[in-house]
């Protein structure tokens, strides 16, 4: 094949955007010669990352629809939509690609329906262990569809179902820092034991208010937490440790030397390193990256997502023992003296370290690159 070229669309979270740029970077790695053009939806924050990463992209004027569906702000959302996929076509047929990527988010279902329209072979990426509804209405053309769990054809045509796994950042497996080092980096004593608190590219408010709730057992354990807030809630979760320590008569110490209280950890592989455990929302490319590193963790999966999707992902896990779960609505009662006496148990954290292990599944990105590659070998120019 003399030239190749491949649109890859989705986003609207770091969950959609790092698969994403991980199979782009895997096919420019195969392909270095590869034109890789992404597709967006106008104001996410694909429009700010994949950029970051080096590739360019177009924004589409789609969005989500509200719920209930007969909302009448919906008819907007619907001529968005329609106005989203005449927009793809254009792009479509003047970047003429030979092959398609979804990923997930809004602007995949846009694109991916647009090139389907054109003839265009299509490769979906589903990263949940119960698929959303954009992605079950693709699949119905697509041409091969890459999964990360067991019993995906339940909603997939069997015969075009790979179990490739999710792909992840290659920079959290290939950090150098050792653990002591990534420990200092954040100011932190490496003897202690440490949590890393953290709730996705946008935060959590359910993980942020559980932590408020037990400032005081933190203040006196000797556990050491790495917290990340979100942006949007980092100056109100600042403000209020800052009022707990004046309130309380506690020593700056609380907040310098025992809590790290950040919007956004920009080398997530140090924050990996220097965890003993880790307490996440139950994304899963989150999920994805703690089995290839094999590191303990408790689920905290989010209400506030289709069809429940964290939750059947945190139990894919906690049901091997290969995870602890807490649902949200517990959360602010249990999970920090949970994840305070789990980081204290070396036995514990061991046992989940070798079972989160065993459901790994490496080289996702590359798998899925030498599929796109070999859609794309087959493609007549039909634009």
């Amino acid at each position: 094949m003399s030239e190749l070229r491949v649109i890859v669309s989705g986003g609207g979270t770091g969950g959609h955007i790092f698969p994403a740029v991980s199979i782009a970077n895997a096919v420019k790695r195969l392909r270095p010669d590869a034109e890789i053009l992404f597709v967006g939806a106008l104001g996410r924050m694909e429009m700010q990352r994949v950029p970051a990463a080096g590739y360019e992209i177009k924004g589409l004027p789609i969005r989500g629809f509200f719920r209930p569906l007969w909302k009448p702000a919906n008819i907007g959302v619907a001529l968005d939509y329609l106005r989203s996929k005449w927009m793809a076509k254009k792009l479509l047929r003047k970047f003429r690609p030979q092959v398609a990527v979804g990923v997930g988010g809004y602007a995949s279902s846009a694109a991916l329906g647009a090139a389907e329209s054109l003839g265009i072979p299509t490769l979906l990426q589903e990263q949940n262990s119960y698929a959303g509804l954009a992605n079950k209405q693709l699949a119905r053309k697509a041409s091969k569809i890459c999964v990360a769990y067991d019993g995906m054809e339940r909603f997939f045509p069997a015969d075009r179902i790979i179990k490739t796994g999710n792909p992840v950042r290659q920079q959290l497996l290939e950090t150098a820092l050792s653990k002591a080092d990534a420990v200092r980096s954040f100011g932190f004593d490496p003897q202690r034991p440490t949590i890393l608190i953290v709730g996705g590219s946008l935060g959590a408010r359910t993980l942020n208010e559980s932590v408020m709730q037990y400032l005081e057992m933190i203040e006196q354990s000797d556990v050491q937490i790495i917290w990340q807030t979100g942006k949007i809630y980092h100056d109100e979760m600042k403000r209020r440790v800052a009022d707990y320590v004046s309130s309380h008569g506690a020593t700056s110490s609380l907040l310098d030397s025992r809590l790290v209280v950040t919007d956004f950890i920009s080398d997530m592989g140090a924050a990996y390193k220097a965890a003993d455990l880790v307490v996440s929302r139950a994304g899963a490319s989150s999920i994805s990256e703690f089995c290839l590193i094999g590191k303990p963790v408790i689920l905290v999966p989010s209400p506030n997502v289709a069809e429940d999707h964290q939750t059947k992902n945190a139990m894919a896990l906690s049901t091997r023992d290969s995870a602890l779960l807490v649902r949200d609505g517990d959360a602010r009662k249990l999970l920090l003296p949970l994840a305070i006496d789990t980081v204290k148990d070396a036995a514990k954290l061991q046992q989940l370290s070798e079972n989160i292990k065993k459901m790994a599944l490496p080289d996702a990105a590359e798998i899925i690159a030498r599929e796109v590659i070999a859609l794309a070998s087959k493609t007549q120019e039909k634009i």
